[in-house]
């Protein structure tokens, strides 16, 4: 069984250096190239594979990891629900499959708030972790939720879904680095990618407001 554990944690590092890398490289590149697009799908299996592998480790005796486990359910959500999103610009419409990714995330954001109000009250260590990621999960969703409703409103929104998510995921993916690979385990290591990653995230948005407003004054 040890032995098994221990094939699945390298298993977990090598797919989530690949996912990071790419990632990396996907957020950089030009926009709809193919260097985008191939890297962008790279780093969407990679973190898949490393994420549903993070899970059995996080749930293994002798390794049991509830923080490695959030991440691990935040990352596939992301990549799901920025996959998705993608998909809604040839499709330009909404269907189940679509909606189930979200609203499995949102019920798992009011358990993650829930722990960690719990966990606050008794005083655990780190559960502000969970009120933080299950708050930025709530919110995302909610998100989602509004792209649903106004996809045949506008042709950014399912671009501005898709970046924000993808973007998220990588964020998963540094924090996972720092924290799990380099050691750094304080709370300041935890949330700072996601505070830095968010404020990436809103840029993006606004300069495809930006993008959007000057294509329609013309």
């Amino acid at each position: 069984m040890d032995n098994l554990i221990t094939y699945l944690i390298y298993t977990h590092a090598l797919f989530g250096g690949i996912g990071l890398i790419t990632g990396i490289i996907s957020a950089l590149a030009a926009k709809g190239l193919k260097t985008h697009r191939l890297t962008g799908k790279l780093f969407s299996f990679s973190m898949l594979v490393s994420s549903i592998v993070s899970l059995i480790v996080s749930l293994s005796p002798k390794h049991e990891n509830p923080f490695l486990f959030l991440i691990g359910i935040f990352t596939i959500y992301m990549v799901l629900a920025g996959n998705n999103a993608l998909k809604l610009k040839s499709k330009n419409e909404v269907n189940w499959k679509d909606k189930i990714v979200s609203r499995f995330m949102f019920f798992t954001s009011i358990i993650m708030i829930l722990i960690g109000v719990v966990g606050t009250l008794k005083h655990i260590e780190n559960s502000i972790l969970f009120l933080f990621f299950g708050g930025f999960g709530l919110f995302m969703t909610l998100k989602d939720f509004q792209t649903f409703k106004k996809i045949n409103e506008t042709n950014s929104i399912w671009l501005k879904s898709h970046l924000g998510r993808m973007l998220g995921a990588l964020i998963a993916s540094i924090t996972a680095f720092m924290v799990v690979g380099l050691h750094l385990t304080s709370i300041f290591a935890w949330i700072t990618p996601s505070i830095i990653g968010t404020c990436w995230i809103i840029y993006n948005n606004r300069r495809l407001e930006g993008i959007k407003n000057a294509d329609e004054s013309k």
